[in-house]
């Protein structure tokens, strides 16, 4: 039964800030409504969705007014907001594909005869061809993804509560995704809240805009008369809103020489070189992918795409020299193997490795080392050997770029999605390493913190460093003048 969903005087201020992370606001949202919530990044959108979750632990923040759905404080025991976070990772519970599928139907006391049939409807629902018994750390993030959707599925919650729901998923299966959840809106009448900065992928499925500014809502409406509106335009791009239709274009853009698909000259000397190359995670009985030759040089992005689940994370790991090769080799030359003992990345100790080879994981928040925004991001050149004027000009300058200028002094776990994302781009990208690896990285921006991201791009570019991106953001990679390598298609050959 679709419920409704209120907010009265609302806010919510985390334990190691001055401001509240969202709000104060107030909102009525009815029962089967569908709501776009849109806004900059670190406007406070996940913490809304997490507030309406019942997920808000009280330890680590402070509330004032209320959040109501149906009319009473949310309880997650109680199974009427199904949720999908913006970090798969946080939503992967057992070691079991159908096991995963089959928790929260659990809780909810349905009987094992209607459990079993659910899991394999819910799973063919979102594309997830795998068996029951798949395990769960076999996945990769977009398949992460495709699961937690699944598992909210398969209970057909009052409410669905949906954040960046095609983040982690590749362009062709996005529109489907979308398609997955209007289907179990639908088909159960729920109300649907859903932040995503994709607005053309929802404009035309939604009954009402939501944007949200620092200090609560900015505006709100049907979405033709939001966007349509030429007064509200300048309000909505100073809040970073991906208007329908504009082109993913920043001020700079970094072209190739060459066609984006074309191929380096090999006669050319490359700082990473790939021969033969099959990628596997420790363990895997098969590999990922195979039979790939690519070379990687100075001052040239390299773009790796392809479906979830082609490896284009494993490949990544691999060329970083963090797990090692499960055929051929990864080796470095030129100045990448300046002192190096050996040509593999992956015999190197860390302490060589790493500010040689910087290496920005899918999920920010497993590389952060510091307390604070400020000495996350003052770490890299400090190790790579920067005065202390260097690297204090450098943080500066990121925190500039980044918009993160009020949260120097924050710590790192506690930054918004978006926020965490562009720290960890960042605080790789700050001491210029010879080659950056860098998975999803401008996954959670709005369009004015990805346009940052992509001039931060073009800086480390220009100076030198090479950038192995794996990304769906085709627009991010025609910024960054990136060839494609797209896995997923048998031998590849650079």
């Amino acid at each position: 039964m679709a419920l409704p969903v209120t907010a009265h005087a609302f806010s919510w201020r985390h334990a190691d800030r001055a401001e509240p992370a969202v709000g104060p606001l107030d909102l009525d949202i009815a029962a089967g409504e569908k709501v776009l919530l849109l806004g900059p990044s670190g406007a406070g959108k996940s913490t809304l969705l997490h507030a309406i979750a019942g997920v808000l632990p009280a330890e680590s923040g402070e509330g004032t007014g209320e959040i109501l759905v149906g009319g009473t404080p949310p309880d997650p025991r109680r199974g009427e907001v199904g949720v999908v976070f913006q970090d798969p990772d946080a939503q992967v519970i057992f070691s079991r594909v159908g096991d995963d599928v089959a928790f929260g139907m659990e809780n909810l006391g349905l009987p094992a005869a209607e459990i079993e049939p659910r899991i394999t409807a819910s799973l063919a629902a979102v594309g997830l061809d795998l068996d029951h018994d798949h395990p769960t750390a076999a996945l990769s993030g977009g398949q992460k993804q495709r699961l937690a959707l699944a598992g909210i599925t398969a209970m057909a919650p009052g409410v669905l509560v949906l954040d960046e729901p095609t983040a982690n998923i590749d362009p062709p299966s996005m529109p489907r995704i979308r398609d997955v959840v209007l289907r179990l809106q639908a088909e159960t009448a729920a109300t649907m809240i859903v932040v995503e900065h994709r607005v053309d992928l929802w404009i035309d499925h939604v009954d009402r805009v939501i944007v949200l500014g620092r200090s609560g809502v900015v505006v709100q409406g049907p979405p033709r008369r939001v966007f349509g509106d030429p007064d509200l335009a300048e309000v909505l791009a100073q809040c970073g809103i991906w208007l329908p239709g504009a082109v993913r274009e920043p001020p700079a853009t970094r072209r190739p020489d060459s066609p984006t698909d074309s191929r380096t000259d090999s006669a050319a000397e490359a700082v990473l070189r790939a021969r033969h190359l099959g990628v596997g995670r420790p363990g895997a009985l098969n590999p990922a992918v195979q039979d790939l030759d690519l070379g990687i040089h100075s001052g040239e992005a390299v773009g790796i795409v392809g479906p979830n689940g082609a490896g284009k994370s494993t490949t990544a790991l691999t060329l970083a020299g963090l797990i090692p090769e499960y055929a051929g080799e990864v080796t470095a030359n030129g100045p990448l193997a300046l002192g190096a003992k050996h040509a593999r990345p992956f015999r190197w100790p860390s302490s060589f490795l790493a500010p040689r080879i910087g290496m920005v994981f899918q999920e920010p928040e497993h590389q952060f080392l510091r307390a604070t925004v400020a000495a996350e991001l003052a770490l890299g050149p400090r190790l790579a050997g920067w005065s202390a004027a260097e690297v204090e000009a450098r943080v500066t300058e990121l925190l500039r770029t980044l918009g993160l200028e009020n949260l120097a002094e924050a710590h790192p776990q506690g930054l918004s999605g978006g926020e965490k994302r562009r720290l960890s781009v960042a605080a790789m990208l700050a001491p210029r390493p010879t080659v950056l690896v860098v998975d999803e990285p401008t996954f959670g921006q709005d369009a004015l913190t990805w346009a940052g991201l992509v001039d931060l791009f073009i800086d480390v570019l220009d100076h030198g460093s090479a950038v192995v991106a794996v990304s769906h953001d085709h627009a991010f990679l025609d910024a960054i003048g990136a060839r494609r390598i797209e896995l997923g298609a048998g031998a590849l050959v650079d």
